[in-house]
């Protein structure tokens, strides 16, 4: 399976083919409400998951907006399995920054040979979103992990799982555990009315065993500014890129060869409707604004991941993390916006028949409005106002 030498053009490639493939499978999958498990073991066999794995451990090295492309696409194709493999992609990026050096060469190295990660954060439950429960605690000369994850993406799909949970000192660690060990429990009972087959169910954690080389100290990453939470929020707008450029596709195939005209506009075919034709371009003109601006964020992300890793001076890290979290923050407010658009306005285009069951254009619109509640954009645009105006840096948050 593996290569001697990872390009980022080769997985870009890869990752087109399958999601031509996943476009053809989506409707049926979100019509039985089951998640597509055949696309994560093609994920795998392809090293998708080894794009943003630097070369000396064996991945591809690719670039931010190399990672935006490939998601955008994945998305497009199906965006249930885009969100499931989010998780993945951050523990990557994390790991680049947070993990030792031997985590590092033990934990890359598996995803470059095809290894995948899914995730269990979230709890409910806490005054505010983000608060976490799950303990790490000391057993002789190794760990138990004991909690509860409501929302797990990607648990089911994954040959690791990362588990956010706090420890004796009651600071943030991230425990990266087989996620067949026993004591994991992994529920498929996500019931959202979109992003049906994301995998995000729950995790029962039971008295689990954890070595000290799996677990990862993140809180000191916790308390200052970096590129990872930047990184997490270009993969969710490019999961919304993805719907869009869905919805647009179906839009103008539609359009194109199913609308009848309408009497008054005095054209004999459907596709030479002025109005129809409008609609399309709106739709267009949106989408495509927002993917470039999606990429332009993942360039500013890229140059504060490189400064990073390179060695820049503390003051130009800080500055560059700032840019890429206020660009970003503007991308994911545009492209959340021009998928709820797009997936909405599409039905303008095919009037009723286009909203019969059998087509399931419908699950465009549940996907996007599913995925586009993570975080609200009206503390984006808070933010970017804020700085804009006040020059007051955006928070610092591990989540986002």
């Amino acid at each position: 399976m593996s290569t001697p030498c990872l390009e980022p053009e080769f997985l870009l490639t890869r990752a087109k083919a399958l999601g031509e493939q996943l476009a053809a499978e989506a409707a049926e999958y979100d019509r039985l409400g089951q998640a597509n498990f055949s696309a994560f073991e093609r994920i795998s066999h392809l090293q998708l998951g080894a794009l943003r794995v630097p070369r000396e451990y064996g991945g591809a090295g690719g670039t931010m907006p190399d990672l935006a492309r490939l998601v955008a696409t994945l998305a497009q194709g199906d965006s249930s399995v885009a969100q499931a493999m989010l998780p993945h992609f951050v523990f990557v990026e994390r790991t680049r920054l947070m993990a030792t050096p031997a985590q590092c060469d033990h934990f890359l190295s598996r995803v470059a040979q095809g290894t995948l990660v899914g995730g269990a954060s979230a709890e409910l439950g806490g005054q505010y979103r983000g608060e976490v429960r799950t303990r790490l605690r000391r057993n002789g000369d190794a760990y138990v992990l004991s909690g509860e994850k409501h929302y797990s993406t990607g648990a089911l799909m994954g040959q690791l799982l990362k588990v956010l949970a706090l420890d004796d000192n009651d600071q943030s660690v991230l425990v990266v555990i087989p996620s067949d060990r026993a004591g994991v429990v992994r529920h498929d009972d996500w019931s959202g009315m979109g992003q049906r087959g994301t995998l995000s169910g729950r995790t029962e954690l039971h008295q689990v065993r954890v070595d000290e080389q799996e677990v990862m100290r993140v809180h000191p990453w916790q308390q200052q500014r970096h590129h990872t939470g930047s990184a997490s929020q270009i993969i969710h707008c490019a999961i919304e890129v993805g719907i869009a450029q869905a919805a647009l596709i179906d839009a103008a195939g539609w359009a194109r060869s199913k609308v009848r005209a309408v009497r008054e506009s005095g054209q004999p075919q459907g596709n030479k409707d002025p109005y129809l034709l409008h609609k399309v371009g709106e739709i267009a003109a949106r989408t495509h604004s927002a993917e470039a601006l999606v990429l332009w964020a993942a360039e500013q992300v890229e140059r504060a991941a490189v400064a990073r890793f390179s060695g820049a001076t503390a003051e130009e890290m800080e500055q560059l993390a700032i840019d890429a979290a206020v660009i970003t923050a503007e991308a994911k407010a545009i492209a959340t916006e021009a998928a709820l658009f797009a997936c909405q306005t599409m039905f303008d285009v095919g009037g009723a028949s286009m909203t019969l069951r059998q087509h399931g254009f419908d699950r465009h619109w549940r996907n996007a409005r599913t995925h586009t509640t993570h975080d609200p954009i009206a503390w984006k645009y808070r933010a970017i106002g804020d700085y804009r105006v006040n020059h007051r840096p955006p928070p610092i948050s591990y989540l986002y």
